[in-house]
């Protein structure tokens, strides 16, 4: 009884602190979870498949190395060459380069895999199983129109129906 009235007696803000360090802690394991963890686990899965890549590197993935492989390559002239990928897309061709034809990058906690086998790509977007999902944002479906590039499943193919006979 003596531990109920020691209990009771206790100032408020004992309890308001308890719970605010309750809330820390919980906010720091979900962004723990974000930022480092779930990044770990899926380079771990993405290398047991046989996927090379970069290794993460909080908080930005791979954006600042981008960052510096674009401006070297925009600080010399360009050939004059159809080799456009190097100064286009450095990141990617540097990244193909050092890890192979199917590899993976960071664009902050989520991995990009890079696919640069034209083969591979035919391969894997004339799959009709469904494996491979769209990619959607709320965001960027605001600005886009709705047309076939953001439909998918049933409406997808009724839409490719009627636009294929004006392609061919």
């Amino acid at each position: 009884m003596d531990d109920l009235e020691a209990t009771a007696s206790l100032p408020p803000w004992t309890l308001i602190q308890g719970l605010l360090s309750l809330l820390v802690a919980f906010l720091t394991y979900l962004a723990a979870e974000r930022w480092y963890l779930h990044p770990w686990r899926l380079s771990r899965v993405l290398r047991e498949q046989g996927i090379c890549g970069t290794s993460y590197q909080f908080p930005a993935g791979d954006l600042k190395q981008s960052g510096q492989l674009n401006a070297e390559a925009w600080s010399k002239p360009m050939a004059l060459c159809h080799d456009i990928i190097p100064r286009v897309i450095p990141h990617v061709h540097n990244t193909i380069k050092e890890h192979g034809n199917i590899c993976f990058s960071w664009l902050g906690p989520v991995p990009k895999v890079i696919i640069g086998d034209a083969v591979s790509v035919r391969d894997i977007l004339s799959n009709k199983l469904g494996h491979i999902m769209k990619f959607t944002s709320k965001r960027s479906g605001e600005l886009l129109a709705f047309g076939i590039a953001n439909h998918d499943g049933e409406k997808w193919a009724k839409h490719r129906r009627i636009l294929n006979p004006a392609f061919h």
